[in-house]
C-alpha cells in the first residue's frame, strides 16, 4: 500500500493514499463508495474574499462565532471584533481562517 503520512507536532494526523487504494479499503470495510473522485473545480478553495464578508461566508456555511473562532485557536470575542472591524489580524490568524472558511485568502482593500 502506498500511502503518505503526514504528521503535526510529531504526532501522525492524516493518511493520504491514491483514490484506487482507497475504494479498496471502503470495499474491505463493507462500505463501498458511491461517490466518484471530487473534481478539481469542487475541491479547490474559492477566490479571494474581503475581511468585510468574514461574517456572512461563516453564516453561510452554518457555523457559530464560537465553533469558528475555537477551531482556529481564538477566542470567540476576538473573532467578533475582527468580523466588526474593531481589531485587525495578523496573516497567522487570517490564515488558519480562510482555511476553515473555504476561500483561498483575504484581498487587500484597494
Amino acid at each position: 500500500m502506498n500511502v503518505q503520512i503526514i504528521s503535526r507536532e510529531g504526532e501522525p494526523e492524516y493518511a493520504v493514499l491514491p483514490w484506487a487504494q482507497y475504494q479498496a479499503l471502503l470495499k474491505a470495510a463493507g462500505m463501498a463508495s458511491r461517490a466518484t473522485p471530487p473534481s478539481a473545480a469542487a475541491t479547490a478553495p474559492a477566490q479571494r474574499a474581503e475581511l468585510s464578508e468574514m461574517r456572512a461566508l461563516r453564516e453561510g456555511l452554518n457555523l457559530s462565532l464560537e465553533q469558528l473562532a475555537r477551531s482556529v485557536g481564538i477566542s470567540p470575542h476576538y473573532l467578533e471584533q475582527i468580523e466588526n472591524g474593531q481589531r485587525e489580524a495578523g496573516e497567522p490568524v487570517l490564515r488558519p481562517l480562510a482555511r476553515a472558511l473555504g476561500i483561498a485568502g483575504w484581498s487587500t482593500p484597494s
